[in-house]
């Protein structure tokens, strides 16, 4: 154990080379910890006489000792600065030696530029971050949910997908720290993102992951998805499907108690009346702007308009748009003109207005599929599947040769199998 500050910097300057050296560096710092929480006020100094990418790991240790205890607010500026700097520089392979302080020090990092009002500014220091702690891009970390919380109180919605849109596989607590919490937040801040860039079928699956993620007793996190997953459910499809299969036992009995406002909305969207679910929003808008879901509540109501727009494309070849203001329950012909004209941008119906009789002629999909970008697409799509494909068998593979399922299965199997008699030869049989 080191007994003062200076002796703290020798050694890490010194135990800074090899890998060896790194991990007899961890176990001094580590017992070291007390000598500098005494010497807290004065680490931001001490810091000086260290390099961020070549001392990564003692770095660490003094930087986070020194935000443990209350920073002023000119501290607390010196600090993002510094903490910034470090997680852009810092080795990857000291860090993940002290992969918990690592963490820490992120955590605080996106405190920090919160309470400053200033979440961007932690943007890019934690997307390094997060590249430094994953072992690959397969692996989720505790950082995802932070990252994706900065970016969505900084509306960089763009700036998410760098993370979001990874393959994640990998679940390891023991080599990223992670916890249950940060898989519900990674997800629940994710399906927000997803919604901010009007994105709602990624939205869907992420919120869907939160409320399906196992457990034994019902948390804040997964009613909150639960409810957005309701309105995106009515926005994106129209209706709520039932819960999967494997979702616990727990979460299907509470949720939807949890949430019966929500599913009044539901099922007075089925019935297709726009003033029966204005009412609904109404009389619940409290509720909704409690949980920060009336906007949603509110996009509810416009895709109600532009799903009985959809149903007359199937009924109608022309029709006025008198009459599909009539038919929609809009306030008249203009307000129907812009609804067809902004449905018509976003592709989701094909037609024409006749400005000289106010007629609107439904057409069919004009997409023949047999352009270049189509088919870059549909490569791109066949490549992501048959990279799923390949990780699903070596996981399968991993599987059948985990010692834990082997044992499970064995007892699990009776002592003799009526299907290993096919693999007696048939002499056998007859000697019996």
């Amino acid at each position: 154990m080191m007994d003062s500050l200076d002796a703290v910097v020798t050694q890490v300057q010194a135990l800074s080379g090899s890998a060896d050296d790194c991990v007899h560096l961890a176990g001094l710092l580590k017992q070291s910890e007390s000598v500098l929480a005494v010497h807290a006020p004065r680490l931001l100094y001490a810091l000086a006489a260290l390099d961020p990418a070549k001392h990564s790991l003692g770095y660490l240790y003094l930087l986070e000792a020194h935000s443990s205890g209350t920073l002023s607010k000119e501290q607390a500026g010196s600090f993002v600065v510094a903490a910034s700097n470090f997680l852009t520089v810092c080795s990857a392979d000291q860090i993940r030696l002290a992969i918990d302080k690592f963490n820490i020090l992120c955590r605080r990092l996106k405190d920090q530029a919160m309470q400053m009002m200033e979440p961007s500014c932690a943007i890019l220091p934690l997307y390094a971050a997060i590249r430094k702690s994953q072992p690959s891009s397969e692996y989720l970390t505790p950082l995802h949910a932070d990252y994706l919380l900065l970016c969505l109180l900084s509306k960089c919605y763009k700036a998410g997908l760098n993370i979001l849109e990874d393959d994640i596989f990998e679940i390891d607590q023991k080599r990223t720290g992670l916890m249950p919490r940060d898989f519900l937040l990674h997800c629940y801040y994710g399906g927000m993102l997803y919604i901010g860039l009007k994105r709602f079928g990624k939205a869907l699956e992420f919120f869907q992951h939160a409320i399906t993620a196992p457990a034994t007793v019902l948390n804040a996190i997964t009613i909150a998805a639960y409810k957005k997953f309701v309105l995106v459910c009515l926005i994106h499809n129209g209706q709520v499907p039932p819960f999967p299969k494997y979702t616990p036992s727990v979460v299907q009995r509470n949720l939807k108690s949890c949430a019966q406002d929500y599913f009044d909305l539901a099922n007075l969207y089925n019935s297709r009346n726009i003033m029966d679910v204005k009412r609904c929003v109404n009389a619940h808008e409290d509720v909704f702007k409690n949980d920060t879901n009336l906007g949603l509540a509110n996009q509810v109501i416009a895709s109600l308009y532009k799903r009985n727009i959809q149903r007359l494309t199937q009924t109608y070849l022309t029709l006025s748009l008198q009459d599909i203001a009539d038919t929609v329950q809009l306030d008249g012909p203009k307000e129907a003109e812009l609804h067809i004209l902004q449905m018509i941008q976003d592709g989701e119906i094909f037609a024409t207005i006749n400005q000289k009789d106010g007629m609107v002629s439904f057409q069919e999909d004009p997409e023949q599929y047999n352009t270049r970008k189509m088919a870059n697409m549909l490569d791109s799509e066949i490549q992501h599947i048959i990279r799923l494909a390949k990780k699903l068998s070596s996981v399968d593979e991993q599987v059948l040769c985990d010692q834990n399922y082997l044992s499970k299965i064995g007892k699990d199997r009776p002592r003799y199998d009526p299907d290993d008699f096919e693999l007696v030869p048939q002499k056998m049989y007859t000697n019996l």
